[in-house]
């Protein structure tokens, strides 16, 4: 074999100005690319590069890391992931609000709500969180996955029925199933307490659960008991199981919903730096002032428009607002929820001097929680990472360029534990969009939500350029599951008669 044969393939980009993802001010330098990592940040000219990209114009970032996303299933079914890449989305947080796809069997036809999102019933086909891994690996996804482990996704496997509390046997399966998917690599716990299957979960019955995940270095994030007026309550909930399990605390969507609600996002935020001065708490947030999910009775109202998205009964009405059927069905608000459930909806609940507070503030990270399985999902799907650049950034300035990129790069990185990612640096994983500054822009309407953004020119993930302004998605998926490092190899110690001690057993048993 010759020498030339076995250079390494060197990729430069040059002229670029570049935002190392530590809220640092961009610098015009160089950056190379080798096989999965960055080799080199500023002067690359001892280096024989392959190829050589001129990014005079335009802005090199890590690439964004989507804190609260529900890709569970499609990163395995979409491999290109275009909704991601096309916003120079290179990882994707899943399982969140208290639904995952593993550890679950399904056995039955119609899932819980809300793990109805994320897919059908014969997708759930995952026991143990090895046997996800496995196939995410397998998959070879488009953008690289970090996974939680969600609440309610275990007392659908510890329990027949989800509108009771757990009792102790439950509980103790419930932990140590989570136990055993931590061990494994999830990087923590979710909870989605507001939705009406983990409702009547007790504060009692999450601490329990969790007590042991410190151990193993992992996180706790969660959908609230409540994002309308018992907010407070609700985050003074999620503060104290933080504490007392010894958990770095993230809210998920952090958001002031309802009318009445509207206007308190300074005392909400204030209520969060309370809690900051004695332990790890963050949030994140999506720049839209609505709000997507299963349509949820408790949050009928006349009060803001509610946008019918699917109907498994009645797939005819979506696309229509709630009052809009209301009036052809001549029934109530309410009665025709009910009529149309199971379904989706967006609601426009928010208001933009909240949403611009929360979306402001120094420890919000930025997530899309998107619904990728939605037949008309809410633009955030598409849209969020490129509207906060366009229309956060440029035209409001709300935020300065590196602030917004740090909020989706080198912050989510850190609050998520994920090592070596989220920063340009040299031996870090070389995952990065190229984008320019004066043209980046979401184009996803709540008309049409399911389109490309605008000046999004380059994606690399893993070193593998991924995407390309204009056009068709690069054929390569380098894309990598990413499992809890910092404490990757240590196991519990467990003792007699502990009810942590690790389950190994498969499939999961429902306890009656």
């Amino acid at each position: 074999m010759s020498q030339a044969a076995i250079l390494p393939e060197i990729t430069l980009i040059q002229h670029a100005t570049v935002y190392d993802g530590d809220n640092s001010v961009g610098q015009q330098t160089d950056v190379a690319i080798e096989g999965d990592r960055i080799i080199c940040v500023g002067d690359c000219s001892h280096l024989n590069p392959t190829q050589m990209i001129d990014a005079s114009g335009l802005a090199l970032a890590p690439g964004f890391i989507d804190v609260h996303t529900h890709d569970d299933l499609v990163v395995m079914d979409n491999q290109a992931m275009l909704s991601k890449l096309s916003q120079g989305v290179t990882t994707v947080i899943v399982g969140n609000c208290g639904i995952s796809a593993s550890p679950a069997l399904a056995n039955q036809s119609q899932l819980p709500d809300p793990v109805n999102l994320l897919g059908d019933s014969d997708a759930f086909i995952y026991p143990s969180f090895a046997d996800y891994a496995l196939a995410i690996e397998q998959a070879k996804p488009a953008v690289n996955v970090g996974a939680l482990i969600g609440h309610t996704t275990l007392r659908w496997q510890a329990m027949e029925d989800l509108q009771t509390a757990a009792n102790p046997t439950q509980m103790q399966q419930m932990r140590q199933q989570l136990n055993h998917a931590v061990e494994q690599g999830a990087l923590g716990l979710s909870t989605g307490l507001a939705y009406h299957n983990a409702q009547a979960a007790t504060a009692a019955e999450v601490e329990y659960i969790s007590q042991d995940l410190h151990q193993y270095g992992a996180i706790y994030t969660t959908h609230l008991r409540t994002e309308f007026a018992g907010i407070l309550d609700a985050m003074t909930e999620a503060f104290k199981l933080g504490q007392k399990a010894q958990l770095p605390v993230v809210i998920s969507h952090l958001k002031c919903a309802g009318v009445e609600n509207w206007g308190r996002a300074p005392e909400i935020i204030a209520h969060l730096e309370q809690a900051q001065q004695h332990q790890s708490v963050c949030c994140d947030c999506y720049p839209y002032t609505a709000s997507s999910s299963t349509l949820d009775l408790n949050q009928v109202t006349d009060d803001f428009d509610i946008f019918i998205t699917w109907s498994t009964p009645h797939p005819e009405m979506a696309g229509k607002t709630l009052a809009e059927i209301a009036a052809l069905w001549q029934l109530s608000l309410v009665q025709s929820a009910q009529k149309l459930q199971p379904a989706g909806a967006v609601y426009h609940c928010m208001n933009d001097a909240d949403v611009e507070h929360i979306l402001s503030h120094p420890s919000a990270m930025i997530g899309s929680d998107g619904l990728p399985c939605d037949p008309h999902p809410h633009p955030r799907l598409w849209g969020t990472f490129p509207r906060v650049l366009g229309h956060y950034v440029r035209q409001q300035q709300l935020l300065g360029l590196s602030h917004a990129i740090h909020k989706m790069t080198g912050l989510a990185a850190t609050q998520f534990k994920l090592k070596q990612r989220g920063k340009i640096a040299n031996g870090y994983y070389a995952d990065l969009v190229l984008f320019s500054p004066e043209t980046v822009a979401d184009t996803a309407s709540f008309e049409q939500p399911q389109q490309l953004a605008a000046g999004i020119e380059k994606v690399w993930v893993n070193g593998q350029l991924s995407y390309q302004q204009g056009q068709q998605i690069v054929a390569v998926a380098a894309g990598k599951l990413i499992k809890r490092d910092s404490l990757a190899n240590h196991h519990l110690c467990t003792h007699k008669n502990d009810s942590a001690a690790i389950f190994t057993g498969s499939p999961i048993s429902r306890s009656k």
